[in-house]
């Protein structure tokens, strides 16, 4: 059964999330016209078998079973591509090994053949962090969507099915999908881990760590508790982000983002996802990805993200996945939205809650039915479900009658009118915050990003003195010898795209943090990323333009008073405008370019590296 909607809403917005929306769809006309062109050559082909020459035709399906052939060849029959990002590092990764096998089922029971396309790269940040393998992470998003336009370019699908969770991946996957606009597409998630060691306490142990309290090995034995199986990790970082903007998108089967990989629930919306795809292909209901990545969806992307205060990186990755389907979005947009949407829910790193708990609280389902309610979200906007958001309000179930369950037969439920759980999710009537999660800074130091939902209210203020590093090894070196005992605001420059791929700075958190605790005023202002792992220290991230493109943050000195201010977006250099214009850019030096630019694979991604554009416009590395 399909997710049908249970009752009619007020589909009215705030005026001020109509006008972000007029003005990017204004600001968009040409390039959405000129992808929607393309797109509609394009569906207008003959399909996939039917336009090849046989010996193409032969080589495409020649390791397909008789029968399969024989479907695709005499019944015409659709043909999934399945483009998948299983590998064993990623836990959330992990369980798709067995994916195609269902799907390949549930094409064949529905008279469809499926192919797994290819797989693409998929790293782990979690990994790689603070190691030479994270300046890869960033570029490996357009890797990877360059990896699904191979697997998607053989053009013998009818539609696709998209199996991705984590940092990096759905982006790519997503970016990848749209340059096939005129596919359908259902994306197909894997489900979060159980909840292990919580993650206060895990982020307890690493600050104990830091200051020598525990050793490695009491170190790991937490690490380990927390990471402990299949599944993503528990906290709201990107990969979960990633899940509730999706949903948000309309691109899952509704409610399927936080379901656990071991729950039969799991194999069941996967085989629904087959339906959904299938049904999405021709006729009245053709709704291809690219039709429905409209400036409504990315709207609803951008608000789902600020209301409940998720990854910062996708102040990058929806600008390039907004590029990719024509929409053109910058920082002003996501400001502008954030002064108008609440913060819904708490889970950490800017509430205590685990993405298990917050599904429990309510889940995706709940706070886009509050979003739409409140008027901040586009009711409207088509869907793979249907030509409206409704489903994405609804939770799935199985069939009972008379107590006895109906096979896999799904029927989706109203949620509940109030949460769970209110401190973890809320009703936009009583909302954490009147306002979204993150906050766009910007003064003589250029323009920066602040998770500022993370940050408790008598830290949003810091104006300190600053202290300037150019690696995250150097802070920490520095932290261990006693040196920043002090208030301080640390500059960590040249770690932006063009410098080194701009890496993650995880890894200064805990540091950070313990001095804080000591009643230290610190705070960071870097041209690197974070992810919103910054937690409580408040922290100017993605500071665009970066050092190596001629950014101002090469223009600090050491022992410049530096205020970083959320409550006005201030961040400034307080230095004279005379000196500061006379001042000389600081250059990277030999040591850190030479090191920036070898082994581990980083030669690869010079090329990458020069024609990258700045954070703010997306870090597209394809134009």
């Amino acid at each position: 059964m399909s997710p049908q909607p249970s009752r009619s809403w007020s589909l009215s917005l705030r005026p001020e999330v109509a006008r972000v929306t007029d003005r990017i769809r204004e600001r968009s006309h040409p390039t959405r016209q000129a992808y929607l062109r393309r797109l509609h050559l394009l569906a207008g082909r003959p399909r996939a078998a039917e336009k090849m020459g046989c010996a193409n035709v032969a080589h495409a399906f020649a390791a397909m079973q008789r029968e399969d052939k024989f479907r695709v060849f005499n019944d015409r029959a659709p043909n999934i591509g399945i483009v998948t990002a299983f590998n064993e590092i990623l836990s959330a990764h992990q369980p798709y090994e067995r994916y195609p096998c269902v799907i390949r089922e549930e094409a064949r029971r529905l008279g469809a053949t499926a192919q797994v396309a290819s797989g693409v790269p998929a790293m782990c940040d979690g990994v790689t962090q603070g190691m030479p393998g994270m300046e890869l992470s960033l570029f490996s998003r357009d890797t990877i969507a360059m990896s699904t336009a191979i697997a998607l370019s053989h053009d013998v699908f009818d539609a696709a099915l998209l199996l991705g969770v984590c940092d990096k991946i759905v982006p790519g996957l997503l970016i990848g999908a749209l340059h096939f606009g005129h596919l359908p597409c259902v994306f197909v998630p894997a489900g979060p881990m159980s909840t292990g060691l919580s993650n206060s306490e895990k982020s307890k142990v690493r600050q104990q760590h830091a200051q020598g309290l525990v050793g490695r090995e009491g170190l790991l034995e937490a690490e380990g508790a927390a990471y402990h199986g299949a599944g993503t990790c528990t906290f709201y970082g990107t990969a979960n982000s990633n899940q509730m903007l999706l949903e948000a998108m309309g691109l899952h089967v509704p409610g399927s983002a936080f379901i656990h990989p071991d729950e039969p629930m799991r194999d069941t919306l996967t085989r629904q996802a087959v339906h959904m795809v299938l049904g999405l292909r021709r006729g009245q209901t053709f709704r291809p990805i690219g039709e429905i990545v409209d400036e409504r969806c990315i709207v609803n992307a951008m608000v789902a993200l600020l209301a409940t205060g998720g990854s910062t990186n996708h102040l990058i990755h929806w600008v390039a996945v907004a590029r990719a389907a024509g929409i053109l979005i910058d920082w002003t947009d996501f400001s502008d939205l954030s002064n108008a949407v609440p913060l819904l829910a708490r889970v950490y790193p800017n509430g205590r809650a685990d993405v298990n708990q917050f599904q429990a609280a309510g889940g995706p389902g709940f706070v886009i039915r509050e979003l739409i309610r409140s008027g901040c979200m586009h009711g409207d906007a088509q869907t793979v479900a249907g030509p409206d958001m409704l489903p994405y309000t609804q939770a799935p179930g199985y069939v009972f009658d008379g107590g006895t369950r109906q096979g896999t037969d799904l029927a989706w439920r109203d949620l509940p009118e109030e949460s769970p759980d209110d401190s973890v999710v809320r009703t936009w009537a009583k909302p954490f915050s009147q306002s979204g999660g993150l906050r766009v800074m910007q003064g003589n130091l250029g323009r920066a990003v602040v998770k500022v939902s993370a940050v408790p209210e008598d830290r949003r203020v810091v104006e300190a003195p600053a202290v300037i590093f150019e690696t995250q090894e150097a802070l920490l070196q520095a932290f261990k010898a006693g040196a920043l005992e002090k208030d301080f605001v640390a500059i960590i420059r040249f770690q932006g795209p063009r410098a080194n791929g701009m890496p993650e700075l995880h890894k200064l958190t805990p540091p950070l943090s313990v001095l804080q605790a000591k009643g230290y005023k610190v705070a960071i202002v870097t041209d690197g990323r974070m992810s919103g792992a910054s937690g409580e220290i408040l922290a100017a991230i993605h500071v665009s333009p970066e050092v190596l493109a001629g950014g101002p943050l090469g223009r600090v000195r050491d022992g410049d008073i530096i205020r970083v201010d959320t409550v006005t977006g201030c961040l400034q250099a307080l230095v004279a405008d005379q000196e500061w214009a006379a001042r000389p850019q600081a250059a990277i030096s030999c040591e850190q370019a030479e090191s920036n630019a070898h082994d581990l694979g980083r030669d690869l991604f010079s090329g990458l590296r020069r024609n990258v554009l700045t954070a703010e416009e997306g870090a597209v590395s394809w134009l």
